[in-house]
């Protein structure tokens, strides 16, 4: 089986999170990205316990492209220090990961 990733990130505002969302997708960088929420997030930022409202995006992309994916959203984000993270998918049905696959090709 091919190594893919789900690659998440969070944005503060829906729009931040869709339009990197359509640019990973566009560039064939990410098969698929879901944005998720709002949701609410706590963390310590500067020492000091925060909580705030934001949209999570996880992206579909292979080992291979995730230093890409991880330019491509830092390039754009707004955050000081934004969460990204790679996640090694396990498992999935051969139609999915194949149509994954598929979608990573260049044009």
């Amino acid at each position: 089986m091919a190594s893919f990733l789900h690659v998440t990130t969070t944005f503060a505002e829906r729009e931040d999170a869709e339009r990197i969302a359509g640019q990973l997708v566009e560039m064939r960088l990410a098969a698929c990205v879901q944005v998720i929420g709002p949701i609410r997030s706590f963390y310590r930022w500067h020492g000091k316990v925060e909580s705030s409202e934001e949209w999570l995006c996880v992206a579909k992309t292979h080992r291979d492209r995730y230093a890409e994916v991880e330019a491509a959203i830092l390039a754009e984000h707004p955050y000081e220090l934004p969460e990204i993270i790679a996640t090694e998918l396990a498992a999935g049905s051969a139609a999915y990961l194949n149509w994954l696959e598929e979608q990573l090709q260049p044009e």
